[in-house]
């Protein structure tokens, strides 16, 4: 094959340490190489000083395979003065039976040698600071959630059936409830008073619902659990005010995102950060739902084609195309929500789910490089587009009640 970097150098990364290969022509024999192995520290002075070791060589390019977060002090250090790319480790994989650090270091140098690997998508240092920001909002929320979880199955314990009559127990009546209970009141007339609004027409329920056996020990975990619901509630205010700060320069972006049906602010946001608002990085529509993870992959062998289950993409952007698919599917007189249905009767709710992630992720590139908002075709478009086959299904279908 043809070697299109004769000084190339591959780095194997783990939390301690990194070994470097530095693959450069042989001075013997003409058109054989040399590597040379090398072990160094993951402090910044090491990296500083495998920096200089690499520009000593005149290595043209540096291939770094993506491990955990133990990549990054040597991307940010090196790609300032060094040809670096970063590296998808599915897609350098090493034989069965060879797998060390040292042959894998090694087995990147020759990748990069011959161009056989494909950088990942590593954004600028703004973006990235914005991921910071959704991604724990994002894993904060998710706590928010789990601790709901904890306290509905503690509520389980004490025979009380809150959750089964009012759907949110953290909202201002389930809240006031809760908190009369850790204070001592146990007579479920006057808990189920507490109700407020529309959750006051099942004060007959409610008052059947809050029997139960609550202790001190419920007590004393409710208390812990509600706290840290308030903590983790406060912690999510600050990232929105942040968030809020850093999406200054997408301000354009996200006031196209807003007008996708299923997309609001929080999921727009998620979306800017993780792609950068940027599609000129993805060459079409299709290379962005590949890189998310919302179009099935490609197994065909001996002409048959076999598992096509979707790809292991990015998962913030692919659990925000899930919210908003989710909503856009329950928005009325939609294109969107038309593909849904279309699409849920014969393949079912999960596929027709992803179908609609990919008809989203082709929109907002589509938006975004031409910086046009969102075009709504309208929940009758398919019917539109072919009148015919709409006519004979209604047929059909007045055929099978009896009508002629």
């Amino acid at each position: 094959m043809d070697v299109l970097h004769e000084r190339c150098a591959g780095l194997d990364i783990s939390k301690r340490d990194a070994k470097a290969c530095v693959r450069t022509p042989s001075t013997k024999r003409r058109g054989s190489f040399t590597t040379e192995t090398t072990t160094w520290g993951s402090t910044t002075n090491a990296v500083l000083a495998l920096r200089d070791h690499l520009l000593a060589a005149e290595v043209t390019l540096v291939v770094i395979e993506a491990t955990s977060d133990y990549w990054k002090p040597f991307y940010y250090l090196l790609a300032d003065e060094l040809n670096v790319i970063l590296v998808n480790a599915r897609q350098v994989k090493n034989l069965p039976g060879r797998k060390t650090d040292v042959s894998d270091a090694a087995w990147l140098a020759q990748l990069g040698a011959h161009g056989l690997v494909r950088p990942s998508f590593v954004p600028p240092q703004q973006v990235r600071e914005l991921r910071d920001l959704t991604r724990a909002r994002t894993q904060m929320t998710r706590e928010r959630g789990q601790i709901v979880q904890r306290l509905e199955k503690l509520l389980e314990d004490t025979g009380i059936k809150l959750a089964a009559v009012a759907s949110d127990i953290m909202g201002v009546s389930g809240r006031a409830m809760l908190e009369a209970l850790i204070a001592g009141e146990r007579d479920p007339h006057i808990l189920a008073e507490l109700a407020k609004r529309k959750l006051r027409n099942k004060i007959p329920e409610l008052t059947e619902a809050l029997t139960g056996r609550f202790r001190a020990h419920h007590a004393f975990l409710t208390r812990l659990h509600l706290d840290h619901y308030d903590q983790l509630t406060a912690a999510i205010g600050q990232l929105d005010e942040r968030i809020e700060e850093a999406m200054a320069p997408f301000r354009p972006a996200l006031d196209l995102l807003d007008t996708i049906p299923g997309i609001n602010r929080a999921v727009a946001e998620v979306i800017i950060a993780e792609t950068g608002g940027d599609m000129t990085r993805f060459a079409s529509a299709n290379h962005l739902a590949s890189w998310a993870g919302v179009c099935p992959g490609h197994h065909e062998s001996a002409g048959r084609t076999k598992n096509t289950k979707v790809r292991p993409g990015n998962p913030y952007l692919k659990g925000a195309l899930g919210l908003a698919a989710f909503g856009a599917a329950r928005t009325k007189d939609t294109y969107l929500q038309a593909r849904y249905k279309r699409l849920t009767a014969r393949r079912g709710p999960m596929k027709a789910l992803v179908a609609v992630e990919h008809s989203i992720i082709t929109a907002i590139w589509h938006m975004l490089t031409d910086n046009v908002p969102y075009h709504e075709l309208g929940g009758t478009y398919f019917v539109r587009r072919d009148p015919e086959r709409a006519t004979r299904r209604a047929v059909t279908a007045l055929n099978q009640l009896g009508y002629t």
